[in-house]
């Protein structure tokens, strides 16, 4: 008999949206894009591990945005 495991999936999917600042001085907030995951520690251990798979070339000028993995997917 095998055991079965279920694979570990992502707490989070990490996005990036630049921030841009128009003519008249409003940032606007761009397209966000998958940079990476979040994923729990081991070991009953608190928190998430955040694993990027790019680092944007803007990444000073944005915002990182945490969204939950749905767990039915």
């Amino acid at each position: 008999m095998s055991k079965e495991t279920k694979p570990e999936r992502p707490l989070f999917r990490v996005t990036f949206s630049s921030v841009k600042t128009e003519k008249d001085g409003n940032e606007v907030v761009g397209k966000p894009r998958e940079i990476g995951a979040a994923w729990a520690r081991k070991n009953g251990k608190k928190g998430a591990i955040i694993a990027l798979d790019l680092i944007p070339v803007d990444f000073g000028k944005g915002v990182i945005f945490l969204l939950p993995v749905d767990a039915d997917a």
